[in-house]
């Protein structure tokens, strides 16, 4: 299976994940600086504040990922380094701060793809009500028009907001920062970070950025009915779905939500405050399309039928170690919905796919054998080439993560990355995933 010499392979990170150096230089506290801090949020009561420590290694890093072919390197901008309060005051520091690592990615012949945000909302403007607040489709817009004046020669892909559910957790389900729990408030919160998506977008195109691209990175987890011809099991299934993706997919490509969303948000009393206006700057023109993608997620009215399949398949292989199915299938339906459903009609890039606790462990020779990870990104690559062969317009891939990171709410518990990291002396170890995709990049083969 070839891939053309115009796909673009490469991987992904995020600020706060990986970077560290927490109030260093002036940086003012995001939200999961402080959600961190209370009892019991964190799996492992870890903090971001020292992570990857990147803000300090990205050199070395860089370099890192240059010597595994990376073609490109996805990461995204921490609000809070540039707008310690979220607005007003620049920190120049933290401007220069990413200067000079989009100049490293540049000198190792990286491609710089930018993401204005992923999950890091300054903690001042949390105070101010952050995403129930109105204001802040402004506040976004003001942070993306810096970003854009100041790096538009330079970063040729952008995107506004990653994985836009994030929020609506924060905001409904209390399982990320800021950690509030109401259903009516993360649907406030989701149709808020929609409105600061087209507001980004429109600033983009106002800054006239040669060259370059702005998309937004939307995870796809499709609900499949455990049991086809069971109504229930298909039932929940359509619900799951519209209260994920489609809430995002729907106002983006078709300017509205849908009846089913409508009717479920008025019965459970959570339809946001919403102006006639909004769905015009939620629907702005996209240039491509993140695709975000790690699994599908089975729905069934009797869950002790699920427990119950699962131990099964396990005996099988359709279960990964860490409990994962394995149904790298699941990448070449969410580009089907996107195409045949949507007819988005722009390029898509797959910006985030990996699996977690691969068999991490050093072994005696030195080495670390993730074989499942392997075998789980090169049966995604498979779907992707399957998909492409077939017409679809699918112009990258991402792998999900070059480094084992700080992973939100799981602390240090999740290792997603190509390369382990020892957090304690902050080593870095290739797997040996990290070698096999360096030479499927290589070869651009599988």
């Amino acid at each position: 299976m070839k891939f053309s010499k115009d796909f673009i392979f490469g991987t992904a990170t995020s600020a706060a994940q990986v970077e560290g150096a927490a109030l260093k230089d002036e940086r003012g506290k995001s939200i999961w600086d402080v959600f961190a801090g209370i009892p019991g949020k964190i799996v492992d009561g870890s903090s971001p504040e020292t992570a990857c420590n990147m803000y300090n290694s990205y050199k070395e890093d860089l370099k890192l990922a240059k010597e595994l072919n990376m073609q490109s390197y996805r990461f995204s901008f921490s609000w809070s380094r540039i707008f310690p309060e979220g607005k007003g005051s620049v920190n120049q520091k933290g401007l220069d701060f990413y200067k000079r690592m989009v100049d490293e990615m540049l000198k190792n012949g990286l491609m710089p793809n930018a993401t204005l945000y992923h999950w890091d909302l300054p903690y001042e403007l949390e105070k101010e009500g952050g995403w129930l607040n109105r204001d802040i489709v402004n506040w976004f817009g003001e942070y993306a028009s810096l970003l854009f004046r100041e790096f538009r020669d330079v970063i040729p892909m952008w995107a506004t907001i990653n994985e836009p559910i994030a929020t609506y957790v924060g905001y409904g389900l209390g399982g990320f920062a800021p950690g509030h729990q109401g259903e009516d408030l993360g649907r406030q919160a989701n149709h808020h970070v929609l409105m600061a998506h087209g507001e980004g977008v429109k600033r983009f195109r106002s800054e006239q950025a040669k060259d370059s691209k702005i998309g937004i990175v939307i995870d796809m987890w499709n609900h499949h009915p455990f049991r086809r011809e069971n109504p229930e099991d298909c039932k929940i299934a359509e619900l799951e779905n519209e209260k994920s993706y489609r809430s995002y997919l729907n106002p983006i490509f078709r300017g509205c939500y849908t009846r089913e969303l409508l009717q479920y948000m008025k019965e459970t009393n959570s339809t946001p405050n919403m102006k006639d206006e909004d769905m015009m700057l939620i629907q702005q023109p996209l240039d491509y399309f993140g695709l975000n993608c790690y699994n599908r997620v089975l729905d069934c009215a009797d869950p002790t039928l699920l427990q119950d399949d699962r131990k099964e398949k396990n005996k099988g292989g359709n279960y990964m170690d860490n409990g994962s199915e394995y149904y790298p299938k699941a990448v070449y339906d969410a580009i089907h919905i996107l195409e045949d459903d949507y007819k988005i009609g722009i390029p898509i890039y797959i910006t985030e796919n990996g699996t977690f606790n691969c068999g991490e462990e050093i072994q005696p020779d030195g080495r670390i054998h993730d074989t499942q990870r392997i075998r789980y990104i090169e049966g995604f690559l498979k779907w992707i080439h399957k998909a492409i062969e077939e017409g679809a317009d699918v112009r990258g891939y991402y792998a999900w993560s070059l480094l084992d990171n700080w992973e939100w709410s799981a602390g240090y518990t999740y290792r997603f990355g190509l390369v382990h990291t020892d957090f304690a002396t902050q080593k870095r170890i290739l797997k040996d995933s990290a070698h096999w995709y360096r030479d499927v990049i290589a070869a651009r083969e599988l």
